[in-house]
């Protein structure tokens, strides 16, 4: 499905590497943060080239709402109870900054974006709570303002309003400010040596190392797939519907978001860890939410997106491992990929070329806290059971009795198996077993792929790589 992003935008291809190169610095993944981190190391005198599996923007990109804010959710009042009224301040003035850093870089470079100041707003049935929240904000620094009244049709008690945030076309951006940079398109990196960076088709040797592809694929050092775990949500473009101004999310569990995007609304939520959607069924629970606020509304774009999360809520930005010390990493944005990207790109521009940043400590992948011991504990939990389901779990179904349209673990002639009975009845067969970490794989009926409940990697029903951190595809047998 393509995002109403994809469906309004177009971009030249960019050849794949196919020598053997050198730069001061190589970037991994051409999403929105590696694009600008390679933007602001370039503009810092730093030779960089960035490698891309796919195309620019091609990955979670693509599939972002695309709200640029330094409000995510409901932080402020907790983020100060765990971590400190400094932290939190830095925290926010760190978001902030990127939030600023954006309208900069379109303002002085001219780029067509569509970008355009919106306040940003968190609502909540619990009026205490967004009370504590709008002061909490304005101890932090941020002129935040308690609103009685929204103008989204959500039962609520009231809104937290962050002013002066911004939304934009996530895809017009990253394209118009790749155009200066040497990006290779096509280009699946299969393994890092040291300052070597090797592709299928080439390689690139650099003094500086950056990871900026939504999840690190290197497991050791650095362990980051016991230190977080993916999440998928979704997304739908409305017609009809009633035109908004600002840019809302809700503080429940089972939240909607909205902006305006031209014509159209966005619809989001319906959240999950990735790897458990059994049921489905996300699309049309927006779609009746939809039917219900707005009667006359139509859907013209779905989509979804793929979020990794810390246990902290703090991105891992900065140094990839203490073995490693040229290389780098930006992950775990949760959804707040905007911000966080452009946060990642100033604070490794100053940690690449060493110039002190009063951020770096927040955010350094290195930090541990007793936060962290529980998060350990519970993904090492779903990695043991992933790997354990694997030996003992039965399936009760066989292809045969598979309805079409169907996909599910099923006994074959060969042992366990992935089965998606196509609506034609064509059977596709693929191993079970997520090449990443050996985790058996589940059936996601919304999507028609299979994924990984352990560390996130998704396929589709023919075996393809989706999405990381596996670094090939199950194919079919």
């Amino acid at each position: 499905m393509e995002s109403i992003w994809e469906k309004t935008s177009d971009s030249k291809k960019r050849p794949a590497l196919k020598s053997h190169i050198q730069a001061d610095a190589v970037v991994i993944g051409a999403g929105m943060a590696g694009v600008l981190t390679a933007w602001h190391l370039q503009q810092a005198g730093v030779r960089t080239v960035v490698l891309e599996a796919d195309r620019i923007g091609g990955g979670q990109t693509k599939n972002t709402t695309a709200k640029i804010t330094s409000q995510h959710g409901m932080f402020c009042d907790t983020f100060i109870e765990k971590k400190g009224e400094e932290t939190a301040r830095k925290y926010v003035q760190a978001n902030q900054a990127a939030v600023e850093e954006y309208k900069k870089i379109v303002r002085e470079e001219r780029i067509d974006c569509e970008l355009t100041e919106r306040d940003s707003y968190v609502y909540s049935m619990d009026w205490e709570k967004l009370k504590r929240e709008t002061e909490a904000a304005r101890k932090l620094g941020i002129g935040a303002a308690l609103e009685e009244q929204i103008e989204v049709p959500v039962p609520c008690a009231g809104a937290v309003r962050f002013p002066g945030q911004a939304q934009f076309h996530p895809l017009k951006f990253i394209r118009a400010l790749a155009e200066s940079l040497t990006v290779y398109e096509d280009t699946q990196v299969t393994a890092v040596e040291e300052n070597l960076v090797i592709s299928s088709c080439g390689s690139v040797r650099a003094d500086k190392i950056v990871f900026a592809s939504h999840f690190p694929f290197i497991n050791f050092p650095g362990m980051y797939f016991a230190r977080m775990h993916q999440e998928r949500s979704y997304v739908i473009a409305l017609e009809n519907a009633q035109e908004i101004r600002g840019m809302y999310i809700g503080d429940e569990k089972e939240t909607l978001s909205f902006r305006q995007y031209g014509a159209c609304l966005l619809l989001g939520g319906q959240a999950h860890r990735t790897g458990e959607c059994r049921e489905g069924g996300s699309y049309d629970r927006l779609k009746e939410a939809a039917k219900r606020m707005y009667p006359q509304s139509r859907v013209t774009a779905c989509w979804s997106a793929q979020d990794c999360v810390t246990s902290d809520g703090i991105p891992f930005i900065g140094p990839y491992a203490a073995e490693r010390p040229d290389w780098f990493v930006a992950t775990g944005f949760q959804k707040w990929g905007m911000s966080s990207a452009m946060l990642s790109a100033m604070l490794l521009k100053d940690l690449i070329c060493g110039i002190e940043n009063p951020y770096t400590e927040i955010f350094a992948p290195s930090r541990f806290s007793a936060e962290e011991i529980p998060q350990l504990m519970k993904e090492g939990g779903k990695a043991v059971k992933g790997l354990t389901k694997r030996f003992f779990h039965l399936p009760a179904k066989t292809a045969e009795s598979l309805p079409r349209g169907h996909g599910a673990v099923v006994e074959t002639p060969q042992g366990k198996a992935g089965v998606y009975k196509k609506e034609d009845g064509k059977i596709c067969q693929v191993d079970i077993v997520c090449p990443h970490m050996g985790c058996e794989l589940a059936w996601n009926p919304q999507e028609r792929s299979w994924d990984c409940p352990c560390h996130g990697s998704r396929f589709d029903c023919e075996g393809n790589l989706l999405d990381g951190p596996a670094q090939e595809g199950i194919g079919l047998y």
